[in-house]
């Protein structure tokens, strides 16, 4: 991940949204559903990668905003 982008995890029982290079959360939430659309609309304010965790902290998704940034030229 590169600085600045977001990192949506489960920790401590509760869903946290985490800009690259933070040690702390900038949001907590209690379903992965509501921290997912806020670490979305925070990468789309800041132009950056979301990563969104599985509960056990493997990457389930990424997404790249705006779209035209993703280095990837598949759709989906």
């Amino acid at each position: 991940m590169s600085k600045g982008d977001i990192e949506t995890c489960h920790e401590d029982g509760q869903w946290k949204n985490r800009p690259e290079g933070n040690q702390r959360a900038s949001s907590t939430h209690d379903t992965k559903a509501e921290a997912a659309a806020a670490g979305r609309l925070t990468a789309v304010q800041r132009d950056a990668e979301h990563v969104i965790k599985k509960q056990d902290g493997t990457i389930g998704a990424k997404n790249t905003y705006p779209r035209s940034r993703d280095p990837r030229e598949i759709e989906g």
